[in-house]
């Protein structure tokens, strides 16, 4: 199978095309930030007029992953106009594409897309109601990819992971400053569900396989605060736990909005895939082993160094 890949080199998009080559045929799209990686690039960008046209003419997938997005939610917050670009307004356009050429489509969107003040686990029928531009943003890319292709899938997220930078997930945010012994805040009064994402991977390819679509939630099976996130990873890697300090949200001076409780029920895709969804505690042991092994600097490798910088 000929798998598409947009977004490539980010946290998702890289793992996601790496861990899917033993089965599928992989072509990344990438704004040239990749180099020297194991599959196929397309360097193009997903904003020009007739790049979309351009993937399935030049690729002839059969089946596409949409990752790229602006994902940083305090950027989103100083450009709402291009967040909207990029995070709503192409995923239709991409979607409309996936249908007119019958390739199935599976769209990546965010937890976020909830305010989290429900007592409780979120259900994909629940309405949901964005704090922010971003998830704002992500929010109306769901519904545009729905009316455009009412076949494909709307994976809501939340995953944890080794990235192309070392400095995209929270995972690495813990890791690289209590490495380094420098003291950090973890909140007590955020909860979510994160996913390592090499498991994340492994569900999106199964639901892409079993034909599945329509919207689920596609996230980890356990619910922690960020601050017991935190904890796990320190004493998973031997680090000072106590370098970690409890704060609030309120406390952060964070310029974007967040949701507190981020707490997903997974029973839909649990049902439908007719498997238990990953847990954090196993995903975190892979993310260790991962670290053990290198797999961090063999990520890095694959950045791309202009020659002006070189």
């Amino acid at each position: 199978m000929r798998l598409i890949v947009t977004g490539a080199s980010g946290l998702l998009g890289l793992n996601l095309s790496l861990s899917s080559l033993e089965t599928h045929q992989v072509i990344g799209v990438d704004r040239s930030k990749l180099a020297g990686v194991p599959f196929e690039l397309l360097n193009i960008d997903l904003l020009e007029k007739g790049s979309i046209e351009k993937i399935f003419d030049v690729a002839n997938p059969d089946c596409l992953v949409h990752c790229a997005a602006l994902a940083d939610v305090d950027a989103c917050e100083k450009d709402p106009l291009g967040s909207r670009r990029l995070n709503a307004l192409l995923p239709g356009e991409i979607a409309a594409a996936c249908a007119s050429h019958s390739v199935p489509m599976l769209h990546i969107s965010t937890d976020a897309v909830f305010d989290g003040t429900k007592d409780g686990l979120y259900l994909e029928d629940d309405v949901p109601n964005p704090l922010g531009v971003y998830a704002s943003t992500k929010l109306e890319a769901e519904g545009n990819v729905l009316q455009a292709d009412s076949s494909a899938i709307v994976a809501r997220v939340n995953f944890f992971g080794w990235s192309l930078s070392g400095t995209r997930s929270l995972a690495e945010f813990f890791v690289n400053n209590l490495k380094a012994g420098k003291q950090v805040n973890g909140f007590t009064d955020v909860f979510f569900c994160p996913m390592f994402v090499g498991d994340l991977a492994k569900t999106l390819v199964s639901m892409l396989t079993k034909g599945l679509s329509g919207l689920y939630h596609v996230v980890g099976s356990e619910a922690l605060s960020k601050y017991e996130f935190g904890q796990a990873i320190a004493r998973q890697f031997g680090y000072d736990s106590e370098l970690i300090q409890p704060t609030t949200l309120d406390r952060s001076g964070l310029l974007a909005q967040r949701s507190r409780n981020l707490r997903l029920s997974t029973n839909k895709l649990s049902t439908h895939l007719g498997q238990v969804v990953p847990g954090f505690s196993t995903g975190l042991t892979m993310f260790y082993t991962q670290f053990q092994q290198g797999y961090p600097q063999l990520l890095a490798g694959y950045q791309h160094v202009s020659p002006f910088l070189a």
